[in-house]
């Protein structure tokens, strides 16, 4: 008998609670700060823009937090998502390794990102929220919100980053078409949009003025509440089921990952494949395998590679409490690469404590080299990967022709967070030649990072 390709969960198998990183933590990140008072956040501080359930995950050291029936029931549309095993990908890279993907794209709206939307829905629409407002850069998370706001009755709004906003008019066709309204940031509807069009009225956006805008029309109407797609807590721990789920695929395929790798922009999907690994390891105190995890960032808008680890906004417009994170400077305005959803000035506390802490490593590649790989991807796996997953395609392949050159058989894992369907007008600017890799300004960089808040240590 030939050897699976995919391993594919019984519904019954469904991880039941997500799981929360914090508990296994041998020190614990330091805190979210209230910008005026420099004091660590309480909830009364989170209630204008999140309901007290998602204050209370964001703030948990529980282990496990259980993932409500009704979601689960939304999950059973494309969870457990399979497992493949790359045999053809490895076979064009003639090498030793065993290459492995978690496929996020089977969910309606094409990426992992539902993980978290769904169950942001829901504990909004339980609260009697009616109202949420986003962002979005590439769509896949805007896309996803409306997804789930159409399930269970809720008004969104997305201000999309005006640069993925023109790149990427189908994602914003798919949010409209689940009922969302869909807007380019810098847009005029808020004071945070019209101050950045007022100096520059071609300004391409960025998610974290997108975040502003959004922010800004949360805060200031009592009946809307803001939803965020990464960086925070609570939605790195939604989207824990993706690591649980490989876990348990891979005992059915009788492997286990001596390599884990995600592509990272503001850490969701990559703290979704890794986290449980992590944990596991930092609870095995040595008895479980040590693996190597691996983020894979842009070269155009690096913030674990070559951002400074320090407190800062997590918006351009500084209406947030400041995290300490791995940051470019909260005014710094990468320049516009296809993979939007990488585009974020910050990495996620958490996954930056990690780093600071040495258990994970970071890479970053420019975008032609990850659309090389994307493209070659495809043509084995059949697969065409949104510009954001090309990332940790590139860094698997990285792996898979080091254990070529090093002779080694070592099992690799990626996670492949969502297809490209929506993003073919940038592969046919690869074919074309078109596509170029873009440098971020160097002085506007140092400029940024100057800039960052002041807190005592």
């Amino acid at each position: 008998m030939s050897t699976p390709t995919k391993f594919v969960l019984d519904e019954s198998k469904m991880p039941r609670h997500w799981y929360n990183i914090a508990a296994d933590l041998p020190t614990p990140p330091a805190p979210p700060l209230h910008p005026g008072t420099l004091q660590p956040v309480g909830p009364d501080d989170l209630a204008p823009l999140f309901p007290m359930e998602l204050i209370l995950q964001e703030v948990s050291s529980e282990r496990e937090v259980p993932i409500p029936e009704p979601v689960r029931e939304v999950f059973r549309l494309w969870r457990p998502s399979p497992l493949y095993r790359a045999h053809r990908l490895e076979k064009a890279l003639g090498t030793p390794a065993k290459i492995y993907y978690k496929y996020e794209g089977v969910s309606p709206a094409g990426s992992h990102k539902p993980n978290t939307a769904v169950p942001q829905a829901w504990y909004n629409a339980q609260a009697g929220i009616r109202k949420l407002t986003t962002e979005t850069g590439a769509g896949q998370w805007g896309s996803s919100l409306a997804f789930a706001g159409a399930l269970f009755g809720l008004d969104v709004t997305v201000y999309q980053v005006r640069i993925s906003y023109d790149q990427k008019p189908y994602r914003r066709a798919l949010m409209e078409t689940y009922g969302a309204r869909c807007l380019p940031s810098p847009s005029d509807t808020t004071n945070s949009g019209r101050a950045v069009l007022a100096k520059d009225p071609n300004h391409p956006g960025s998610l974290g003025l997108a975040i502003s805008e959004a922010v800004e029309i949360a805060a200031t109407h009592d009946d809307t509440k803001y939803a965020l797609g990464s960086v925070l807590n609570h939605v790195l721990m939604h989207q824990t089921i993706i690591g649980q789920e490989a876990m348990l695929q891979f005992e059915m395929a009788g492997d286990d990952p001596d390599v884990i790798i995600g592509c990272t922009g503001g850490g969701s999907n990559f703290a979704g494949i890794t986290f449980p690994f992590i944990g596991q390891q930092l609870r095995g105190k040595g008895k479980t395998k040590q693996r190597r995890i691996v983020a894979v960032e842009p070269a155009a808008c690096p913030s674990l590679t070559r951002g400074k680890f320090a407190y800062d906004f997590g918006d351009t417009s500084h209406l947030t409490p400041l995290v300490k994170m791995h940051t470019l400077g909260s005014t710094f305005t990468p320049p516009g690469f296809h993979a939007g959803g990488l585009r974020y000035h910050g990495m996620a506390p958490l996954v930056s404590h990690l780093a600071e802490l040495d258990l994970i490593e970071a890479t970053a590649y420019q975008q032609t080299e990850c659309f090389a790989a994307g493209v070659l991807f495809a043509r084995a796996e059949g697969i065409v990967p949104a510009p954001e997953a090309n990332h940790a395609v590139k860094g698997a392949i990285v792996e898979a022709l080091r254990c070529k050159a090093e002779g080694k058989s070592q099992v690799i894992l990626f996670n492949l967070s969502g297809h490209g369907h929506f993003d073919m007008a940038s592969y046919m600017a690869y074919s074309a030649g078109k596509l170029t890799d873009q440098a971020y300004d160097e002085r506007e960089l140092a400029m940024a990072l100057a800039g960052l808040p002041s807190v005592p240590a």
